[in-house]
């Protein structure tokens, strides 16, 4: 077995946070050491944790909808490897909303995966959570700005709002996240995916 093997196997018995969980732990993570695009999400939703498969929902349908990509091609994992900020089920807020992305999770793990994929070209950062961890002070004072000024980045890094249903009123309002960063964002994704 490989490296990444044991690790992804050591990831997927992980309990550092189970008496966090609502719904126990199930850490959700998916890739091989020649994927080209990374996919840094938030974490896991209901859907996702019963299924075990990443972005097995409405949100999975739009964020390939966005990249241009079929089912087939996105979870490939060869060429698209893709792992949350937090990688269980994280439970629920009082207002509806999934609560953040367990802390402990990115700190522990991301480092030792990331050093896995050498061959990744395209890293997308969504929503927030992920935007703040790897950009740093570079990310904007609210996601909007971040993902406006997503180009600047350069062409390896390109932040998303997350593709949620909640975010359909921001996506409409914000009409040059259509003709401006989706058109790059598939212009990226076409050239790392075939």
């Amino acid at each position: 077995m490989d490296e990444l093997e044991t690790l992804l196997d050591e990831i997927r018995a992980c309990r550092v946070c189970a008496d966090h969980l609502p719904q126990g732990p199930r850490p959700v993570v998916r890739m091989a050491k020649d994927a080209t695009i990374l996919i840094i999400g938030q974490a896991p939703g209901t859907k996702v944790h019963e299924s075990g498969v990443p972005w097995d929902d409405a949100s999975g349908e739009r964020l390939r909808a966005w990249m241009g990509v079929e089912r087939d091609v996105f979870y490939d994992e060869h060429r698209i490897a893709i792992m949350p900020m937090g990688f269980c089920y994280p439970g629920r807020t009082e207002n509806g909303g999934d609560c953040p992305p367990r802390p402990e999770c990115a700190p522990l793990w991301h480092d030792r995966l990331r050093a896995q994929l050498p061959h990744i070209k395209l890293t997308l950062l969504i929503g927030g959570y992920a935007q703040r961890y790897y950009l740093g002070s570079d990310c904007g004072k609210i996601m909007t700005e971040t993902v406006r000024c997503g180009l600047r980045y350069g062409p390896e890094v390109l932040p998303l709002p997350h593709p949620s249903w909640r975010n359909s009123a921001w996506i409409k309002k914000n009409s040059w996240f259509e003709s401006r960063i989706l058109e790059e964002l598939r212009r990226r994704v076409s050239t790392f995916v075939t």
